[in-house]
């Protein structure tokens, strides 16, 4: 019994077609964005949009760019708040993101970096202190509520 064999036609624009079909198919098209925070010194606890996240330095994923608000906490260091914009590169905004998401043949990794210099803490003069402890005291007693003092 004789099966028929088939051929690769011998025109070009059919193998271009092929290629192209065998491309599409084969592509990976995967894109990752990191944020990257890194503190001075580093061992300081982040928390990105109240999730924690770990000690610094610390990466963490995310899926969409934005304004995304750090906190950093280190004992000994005032504690810092910032808020990060994420925005995307050109390729990973739509409707190319279309494209470069799903067709591309390598991976498009986005990977901002923050870096925060910690402040130590400001230590309050003990007469200082026991004069707002006197103050608030007396404010007590005389059934007067002040808001704290924030130095």
């Amino acid at each position: 019994m004789n099966y028929p064999i088939y051929q690769i036609p011998a025109n070009s624009q059919s193998v271009a077609w092929l290629l192209l079909i065998l491309w599409v198919v084969g592509a990976t098209g995967c894109s990752s964005r990191r944020l990257i925070v890194r503190t001075e010194p580093e061992g300081a606890f982040v928390s990105v949009d109240d999730y924690p996240i770990g000690y610094s330095p610390v990466a963490t994923g995310y899926t969409y760019g934005g304004t995304r608000e750090i906190q950093i906490e280190k004992d000994g260091y005032e504690t810092v708040k910032v808020k990060q914009n994420l925005s995307d590169p050109w390729y990973l905004r739509p409707p190319l993101s279309f494209v470069t998401e799903n067709f591309s043949p390598v991976e498009i990794r986005h990977q901002p970096v923050v870096d925060i210099q910690l402040e130590p803490k400001k230590r309050v003069n003990g007469e200082v202190l026991l004069q707002r402890a006197n103050t608030l005291r007396s404010n007590v007693q005389r059934g007067t509520v002040t808001a704290p003092v924030r130095n």
